[in-house]
C-alpha cells in the first residue's frame, strides 16, 4: 500500500491547467462564433463571465427589445467564473467598518441584506432556468487551527454582533461542535453561517450563458477587446458601438488599454483529489456540504464536491510581474506542493488519495479592497468587479445593479454603498510586484509564527501586511 502512495505523490496531479477541473468532466466548450465585424447595439458588455452574463440576463428580462451583446476573448466562463472554489456565499470583500466610515450603519445593514438575498436569488434563477450546478445550501465554515486563529474567530463574531448580525446568521462553534460537522485536523473552533451554498461553477456559468442566449443575446467569443471608449468597444474583430459599454473583466481588466493599474490580478490556485473512499469520508465527516475556509492570513478554501472529492485552493504565487496571468490555468509545481501540504495537514485521510487536477486563475483586487459598481450617465461607460475572490454571488448583485443603472431606475440596489465607489490606482512596477510579494511573504511568516508559538495574539507581521496592502 505504501509504494503506490509514494508514486502517486511524486507524479503530481494527473492534469495541470486545461482551464480547470470543473471543465474536465463537462469538456471545454466549442467556442461560439466571433464578432462578424462592426455592429451597433444598445448595450455592449465586455467579458463573458458571471458579471457580464448576469448583467445581460437581467437587462433582457427587464427589456426584451433591448439590443445587448456580450464580447468574450476566449469562451464564456473561461476566467475566474469557471475556475473558482464554488462558494456561493454572502461574503462581501470590504469590511463592515470600511463601509460604515463612508456610508454609516445603514449602509452596512443594506449590504448585509442584499448579500443574503443574493445567495437565494442565484439558487432561484437556477431553478427557473433549469441550471443543474450541484448546488447544496449547506452553509459556510471558517475554521481555527491554533489559539491566534481562534481569537480572531471570536473577535469576528463579536464585531458582527456590533453590526446587529445575530446567532442565526453567524455562530461560533467550539472544537467538538466543529467536529460534528467536519473533522479538520487541529481544528479548535470555527464560525458557521447558513448563507452559503456549494456550487459547481463551470456548470453554473455554462447554464447561465445558455439562458442568456435563449433570451436573444449574442455572445461573441474569440473576440478580444483591446480598448473601451465612450460609445465603443474596439476589438480584433471589429468595433461595437453602443450607448452603454460595460467593463466586466475582473482579473483580466489589466489587458485593456489604460487599465493595467486599475485592479491587481491576484493569482489563486486549486487542487482536487480523486473521489475519496468511504473509509476516508468516515474519518473526515463533512456530510452537510458546507463550504470551508480557515482563519489563517494566507487562507485556504475548500468544498466537498458532488462526486466525493475535496477541492482546495489558496494563493500560491500571488502575483505575476506586470499584471500578467497564467496560460489556460497551468500552475507552478511549488504551488501544487504548497496546496497539497495544506490539504494533507487538514485532512490526513487524503494522503492515500491521488491528486486529480491542479489549476489556477486570477481575481480582481482594487487598491482599497472594496468592490464597486458604477455607471457614468454622461459617457455611458460602466464597470463592476473587484470582488477579491467573493464573486460567485457578488457578481449577481452587480448584474442586477448594473441593469437598474443602465435603465435609469432608482432602486434599493442603486443606493447600495458600493455604487459609484472608486479606488485609487495601484502603484507602477516594480513597486506593485515588490509590494504584493512582500505582503504575502509577511502573511505566510505570520501564519508560521502563530502555528508554532501557541500564543493567542495575532502576529505583528500580519498587521504590517494589512497596512502595506491597504486592507
Amino acid at each position: 500500500m505504501v509504494a503506490p502512495q509514494i508514486v502517486r505523490r511524486a507524479e503530481g496531479p494527473r492534469r495541470n491547467g486545461d482551464v480547470s477541473f470543473w471543465y474536465a468532466g463537462l469538456g471545454v466548450p466549442e467556442p461560439r462564433d466571433p464578432l462578424p465585424g462592426d455592429r451597433a447595439a444598445d448595450v455592449c458588455i465586455v467579458g463573458g463571465g458571471f458579471t457580464g452574463l448576469w448583467t445581460a440576463y437581467e437587462l433582457k428580462r427587464a427589456q426584451p427589445a433591448l439590443d445587448v451583446v456580450v464580447l468574450e476573448a476566449e469562451f464564456a466562463g473561461f476566467g475566474a467564473s469557471g475556475r473558482n472554489g464554488g462558494w456561493l456565499s454572502n461574503s462581501f470583500a470590504a469590511a463592515p467598518a470600511a463601509v460604515a466610515r463612508m456610508h454609516g450603519r445603514a449602509g452596512v445593514h443594506a449590504l448585509h441584506r442584499a448579500m443574503k438575498d443574493t445567495v437565494d436569488e442565484v439558487i432561484a434563477v437556477c431553478a427557473r432556468e433549469r441550471i443543474e450546478a450541484d448546488i447544496v445550501k449547506g452553509g459556510m465554515l471558517h475554521v481555527a487551527r491554533n489559539p491566534a486563529q481562534l481569537r480572531r474567530v471570536h473577535a469576528h463574531v463579536a464585531e458582527e454582533r456590533a453590526w446587529d448580525v445575530d446567532e442565526h446568521d453567524l455562530a461560533a462553534l467550539d472544537g467538538p461542535a466543529l467536529a460534528e460537522r467536519v473533522r479538520v485536523a487541529g481544528g479548535v473552533g470555527a464560525t458557521w453561517s447558513p448563507h452559503a451554498a456549494r456550487v459547481q461553477p463551470a456548470k453554473l456559468v455554462r447554464g447561465l450563458a445558455d439562458a442568456v442566449e435563449r433570451l436573444g443575446v449574442p455572445i461573441y467569443e474569440r473576440t478580444r477587446v483591446r480598448e473601451i471608449r465612450p460609445g465603443a468597444a474596439l476589438t480584433d474583430r471589429g468595433t461595437v458601438r453602443a450607448r452603454h459599454v460595460l467593463r466586466c473583466l475582473e482579473g483580466f481588466t489589466a489587458g485593456l488599454a489604460g487599465e493595467r493599474r486599475t485592479w491587481l490580478p491576484l493569482n489563486s490556485a486549486m487542487v482536487v483529489t480523486e473521489p475519496l473512499s468511504d473509509a476516508a469520508w468516515e474519518e473526515i465527516g463533512w456530510e452537510g456540504a458546507e463550504v470551508l475556509g480557515d482563519s489563517a492570513h494566507a487562507y485556504v478554501y475548500a468544498q466537498r464536491t458532488a462526486d466525493g472529492r475535496i477541492a482546495l485552493g489558496g494563493r500560491g504565487v500571488p502575483y505575476r510581474f506586470g499584471s500578467r496571468w497564467d496560460e489556460r490555468g497551468a500552475t507552478q509545481p511549488r504551488t501544487i506542493a504548497q496546496l497539497t501540504a495544506a490539504l494533507h495537514a487538514r485532512f490526513p485521510a487524503t494522503r492515500s488519495a491521488a491528486l486529480e487536477h491542479a489549476w489556477c486563475g486570477v481575481l480582481g483586487v482594487p487598491r482599497d479592497w472594496f468592490p464597486a459598481v458604477r455607471l457614468d450617465p454622461a459617457t455611458g461607460l460602466g464597470a463592476a468587479g473587484g470582488y477579491v475572490g467573493h464573486g460567485v454571488a457578488t457578481s449577481n448583485l452587480a448584474g442586477r445593479t448594473l441593469c437598474d443603472l443602465v435603465l435609469g431606475r432608482e432602486s434599493e440596489l442603486t443606493r447600495l454603498p458600493w455604487v459609484g465607489h472608486r479606488a485609487r490606482r495601484w502603484e507602477p512596477e516594480p513597486l506593485r510586484w515588490i509590494g504584493a510579494r512582500a505582503v504575502y511573504g509577511l502573511y505566510r511568516a505570520a501564519d508560521r509564527r502563530e502555528a508554532t508559538s501557541g500564543r493567542p495574539r495575532t502576529s505583528a507581521l500580519a498587521r504590517a501586511a494589512d497596512l502595506l496592502s491597504g486592507r
